[in-house]
């Protein structure tokens, strides 16, 4: 426009951007209530979309209100064309900054709800924000004016040399994306390696997994070794386990009153102990005639893999309580010396302690 700047251009420009601003303070007390609502249900994606929201429509109403202005007062092509593409740049950022933290949000909720636990997949949650962030960046250049394809073309090219230079490091990465996909491990999972590691599975990134032994230490496995390594993962396909104690008694007890005996104490274990199965049914098995004692296996069961411990732990002092009440013996173990008289090997036994019987 080539006419002159009045008080009424003022006026209305100055009610378009207060507008504006007064659109934005409401929409984000309106926001603010929707985002408690979403905080009483039980999906936590409406709590990822509502705060997104909170960041973009305020601003787009700034924006609408400064563009209102901007078409009101007398200003000249050129200064109109240059505050357009501002706006229009300002709009496409907040927006790709709120998508990004959307599609993130939605992929961690998805990646924890999946796996059960209270850790999350970063792995996936990186890649998404970069890949919204990287599409938002493109959108930037073309509304500037500026041409991408050879931007991508350059991009190519400058890619399969990082490639090359980067190998380890993506092959982490797809190895990180391949246990993910293929839900052989998951955050919160408990594994023991080959190579002796073990522990929780804490966090899987694009270029290592995270693992928490018992003791509070962190083991950090580059996800290639880990794809490459021989793993027990004790927590699937499902996460309660049993787990075999052995135990011995001599040559002159009881056995179907050992058994009865043991089958009690396992019974008090599984319903008295935090982390054992109540509904576990006693298993006791037969299966050695030693050199001092008949020896036999009791299954126990437990929750999860940590809980073995303590279980077992309170399992052997309680039968060793009972079976001395009971007076079942568990004989220590016995071996055969030879003594040397005048040529003659006298066989001798002799207990654990050295004592001879």
């Amino acid at each position: 426009m080539n006419r002159a700047l009045t008080l009424d251009d003022l006026v209305l420009a100055g009610i378009s951007v207060a507008a504006g601003l007064a659109l934005a303070f409401c929409s984000r007390t309106l926001l603010r209530w929707l985002a408690k609502a979403a905080k009483r249900t039980r999906w936590s994606g409406d709590d990822v979309i509502v705060d997104a929201l909170r960041s973009i429509i305020p601003w787009a109403l700034i924006a609408a209100g400064v563009a209102t202005a901007a078409i009101v007062l007398p200003l000249t092509r050129t200064v109109q064309h240059h505050t357009d593409q501002v706006l229009e740049v300002w709009l496409i950022l907040v927006a790709t900054l709120s998508a990004a933290r959307v599609v993130a949000g939605l992929v961690q909720t998805v990646t924890q709800s999946r796996s059960g636990v209270a850790g999350s997949a970063t792995i996936f949650v990186n890649i998404t924000r970069a890949l919204v962030l990287a599409i938002g960046f493109l959108v930037v250049l073309q509304t500037l004016g500026i041409s991408i394809a050879p931007l991508l073309t350059a991009l190519g090219v400058g890619g399969l040399a990082v490639a090359l230079a980067l190998q380890d490091t993506l092959a982490n990465l797809f190895a990180g994306i391949h246990i993910l996909a293929s839900k052989t491990v998951q955050p919160g999972d408990y594994i023991r390696l080959g190579s002796g590691e073990e522990g929780y599975v804490v966090d899987i990134n694009w270029r290592q997994t995270t693992v928490r032994q018992l003791s509070n230490n962190l083991v950090v496995i580059p996800n290639g070794q880990l794809a490459k390594a021989n793993m027990t993962n004790y927590t699937r396909p499902e996460q309660r386990l049993t787990v075999p104690v052995q135990v011995g008694v001599s040559y002159d007890a009881d056995l179907e009153h050992v058994e009865r005996v043991t089958a009690d104490v396992v019974r008090q274990v599984m319903h008295e102990v935090d982390g054992a199965l109540p509904d576990h049914e006693p298993a006791i098995r037969f299966h050695t005639f030693g050199d001092s004692r008949i020896g036999f296996t009791v299954i126990l069961g437990i929750g999860e893999f940590s809980d073995q411990y303590r279980i077992k732990h309170e399992f052997i002092k309680r039968l060793h309580r009972r079976y001395r009440e009971e007076g079942i013996r568990i004989p220590s173990p016995v071996r055969t010396v030879a003594l040397q008289q005048g040529g003659v090997m006298i066989p001798q036994q002799r207990s654990a302690e050295g004592v001879p019987e």
